[in-house]
């Protein structure tokens, strides 16, 4: 590769990685400013309210981008909040199945236009 390519590359990452930092940034005070929850907690609510039906931790895990301690932390206070119940798989006794409670509905609908609007504003190029 050459010094030019690579810069170029080098450059493209560091742009990327701001642009996602900034997006991130304004999801998460936002959220958190007016519904009390961070971006994660959003998009566990978001695959959850989207599932045709339970949503299996692993789903959840790989919807979430984090590691499955740190979902299963994230299923732990936003099952603390009254948003989601774990119920044991019939079939599969080590397997955990994810819902929304009706809050956990309420809350993603009250949120969804806020994040929405956050993306409009700060995925938009000027």
């Amino acid at each position: 590769m050459s010094d030019v390519a690579e810069q170029t590359l080098v450059r493209e990452w560091h742009e990327l990685s701001a642009r996602h930092a900034a997006v991130f940034n304004a999801l998460e005070c936002r959220l958190q400013e007016e519904h009390g929850i961070g971006i994660n907690e959003f998009e566990a609510l978001e695959r959850l309210a989207t599932c045709d039906r339970k949503c299996r931790g692993a789903d959840l895990t790989e919807a979430v981008h984090l590691s499955q301690s740190a979902t299963s932390r994230l299923v732990a206070r936003l099952e603390r909040e009254g948003l989601v119940e774990r119920a044991i798989c019939d079939e599969d006794r080590r397997g955990i199945f994810i819902t929304l409670t009706e809050d956990g509905k309420q809350r993603y609908a009250e949120a969804k236009p806020t994040h929405r609007a956050v993306l409009a504003t700060t995925l938009r190029r000027p």
